[in-house]
């Protein structure tokens, strides 16, 4: 799907046809002849929007001729996922900047140029190619930190269930997340070393724009803040689990000796009873009447001397 845009009066407004348009934004579900017609329009190369479409591209840079390419890996919601896949994972997003346009180009609909689409970004400005981009990257940042504060909040709700249960739900949940900050610890990572040689090469050009180069200092700073959250979420889940695997094999431990124990109680009263079940002739007590009450009455008292011995010495 190719979709043109432009801005009048801080409001963005779709237009039909690439007429006019400064912003173009290409998503799922496309056509290749479309898209095939659309590079050669612009004269980008056709790579620059394939590679977008690749969920396992890294994020990255380059420049052909007049062209420019910039991908950068953004957060989505895992909407399709299956009980042991991530809640989130990451998705690139292709920036390719020309002459007279800039493209989007998304493997899947972004919420990130949703946010633009519906002119809900302070300040934006899509005729400004490189406070555009910039503005991307700001969105970006903030879309990660959203995230990382969904999932922390998710994980403290699940730590609370698992100090009053032991079902693996919660585990797998624990998992999907810890699943979710791999994802994005990994793309925090690349962008940080994209967004840092690209303010070294100046590859936006901003350095003498300083309104834009603040704004790419607070983005680099934000995005290194959310890597960190990133890596303190992972550790505190990493620990949780742990933890949470020692409670679970310590009280199993604790279960099977309280079950051994019962087992020794019940034993040896059976066993009393088990020699007075032989069919021998000189057993004692054999022709007394009383004799079946005082083996029960000497099996039970047996019995209370093991659980008090148990209990005496912690063992019960």
């Amino acid at each position: 799907m190719v979709r043109y845009y432009t801005q009048e009066n801080r409001q963005v407004r779709q237009l039909e046809t690439l007429s006019g348009a400064h912003w173009i934004d290409v998503s799922a579900p496309y056509n290749m002849d479309e898209v095939t017609e659309l590079a050669d329009t612009l004269q980008v190369p056709i790579d620059f929007i394939t590679d977008s479409f690749d969920i396992d591209e890294r994020s990255r840079y380059e420049r052909e001729d007049q062209a420019k390419l910039i991908l950068v890996n953004s957060p989505l919601l895992n909407e399709d996922a299956v009980e042991n896949e991530a809640i989130y994972f990451t998705l690139p997003i292709g920036i390719i900047l020309t002459d007279q346009h800039i493209v989007t180009v998304s493997a899947k609909e972004n919420p990130i140029l949703e946010k633009f689409r519906e002119s809900r970004v302070k300040n934006m400005d899509i005729l400004d190619k490189k406070w555009f981009v910039l503005q991307i990257f700001e969105q970006n940042v903030f879309s990660f930190l959203e995230c990382l504060k969904r999932l922390n909040l998710k994980r403290n709700l699940i730590e609370r269930e698992l100090y009053s249960s032991s079902r693996s739900k919660e585990l797998r949940e624990l998992l999907r997340i810890e699943k979710s900050l791999v994802y994005f610890v990994n793309s925090l990572s690349a962008n940080e070393l994209l967004k840092m040689k690209i303010k070294r090469t100046n590859f936006l050009d901003v350095t003498n724009f300083e309104e834009h180069s603040d704004l790419f200092e607070d983005i680099i700073i934000d995005n290194s803040q959310a890597l960190e959250m990133s890596n303190v979420y992972t550790n505190i889940l990493s620990g949780t689990m742990e933890a949470y695997a020692s409670i679970v094999s310590n009280n199993m431990n604790l279960f099977i000796h309280r079950l051994t124990v019962i087992t020794i109680i019940l034993m040896v009263p059976t066993l009393v009873a088990s020699f007075y079940g032989m069919n021998l002739e000189h057993i004692p007590f054999t022709d007394h009447k009383y004799a079946f009450y005082f083996i029960l009455l000497f099996s039970v008292l047996l019995g209370f001397f093991l659980i008090w011995f148990f209990r005496r010495n912690r063992r019960l």
